[in-house]
């Protein structure tokens, strides 16, 4: 199931999927085993958008700026 399903904030989010058979539903990005939650960790704590594209080279630059986007919307959603 694509975020788009679930969100009015689709056309901007079609990099970050959620299916059940993959990592427990959490948001990942492009279907793949990678959560958004590992790459804003990673970010906030202190890697560059540069250090995670090494660490995860299958990803995009732009999976990396959707993955934080997508946790900024949701921080807005629950709590603003």
């Amino acid at each position: 199931m694509n975020v788009d399903q679930q969100t009015t904030h689709s056309s901007q989010l079609s990099r970050i999927t959620r299916e059940p058979r993959v990592m427990e539903g959490r948001a990942c990005i492009r279907g793949m085993r990678v959560t958004v939650g590992t790459i804003v960790g990673q970010i906030g704590a202190g890697s560059t958008t540069e250090n995670v594209l090494a660490g995860f080279p299958y990803l995009e630059r732009d999976d990396v700026f959707e993955a934080l986007q997508y946790a900024a919307w949701l921080c807005q959603k629950n709590y603003g």
